[in-house]
């Protein structure tokens, strides 16, 4: 065999087996997005550039405050007449009571710090109680966002959450750990 052909071979060879390994990562570990819209300002500005990691609620069920990538259910999909998927934060576990009121986040009638948000909230919500096998989702963005308060039914169930945002690498000025 000539040293061209066997540089030919050994190159898609590697090439494959890249493109392989890529595409596993991609389906079942990590997934990258861009966030078209303004729901997660001031965390994720718009179009900024996230890592998910898919594979953590195989093992472990979402927790209080985690920024999530979801499916949307039918009464958001009728809402915003799209299926892409959505990113916000969870706020609200499986039989947490969720209430917004006076500008102030309760959970279980305690009052929570949201250092993340840059604006008093400007609606009322709830109180609500959350179902078994499902969480209540809002964006940082509370007053302009898309999300729980706003839908007919504020409940997303565990199977739609598709992994946890953990890492934003776009804008370069916010390169790092979502908090």
């Amino acid at each position: 065999m000539s040293k061209t052909l066997k540089f030919c071979k050994d190159f898609v060879l590697i090439f494959l087996a890249a493109l392989l390994l890529s595409l596993a990562i991609k389906t079942f570990l990590i997934d990258n997005r861009v966030i078209p819209t303004s729901s997660m300002v001031p965390t994720v500005p718009v179009g900024g550039r996230i890592l998910v990691n898919r594979l953590i609620y195989d093992f472990t069920e979402p927790k209080f405050q985690d920024i999530v990538v979801f499916e949307p259910t039918e009464s958001t999909k009728e809402a915003v007449q799209r299926n892409d998927d959505m990113l916000k934060r969870v706020i609200g576990l499986p039989g947490d009571v969720v209430q917004v009121t006076g500008g102030q986040l309760y959970v279980n009638n305690q009052a929570i710090e949201e250092p993340y948000l840059d604006q008093t909230m400007e609606y009322e919500f709830g109180p609500v109680t959350v179902p078994e096998d499902s969480v209540l989702l809002l964006g940082d963005n509370r007053n302009a966002s898309f999300d729980a308060h706003m839908w007919s039914n504020p409940f997303v169930p565990l199977e739609n959450v598709k992994g946890k945002a953990f890492f934003i690498y776009w804008p370069v000025e916010r390169f790092g750990i979502l908090k």
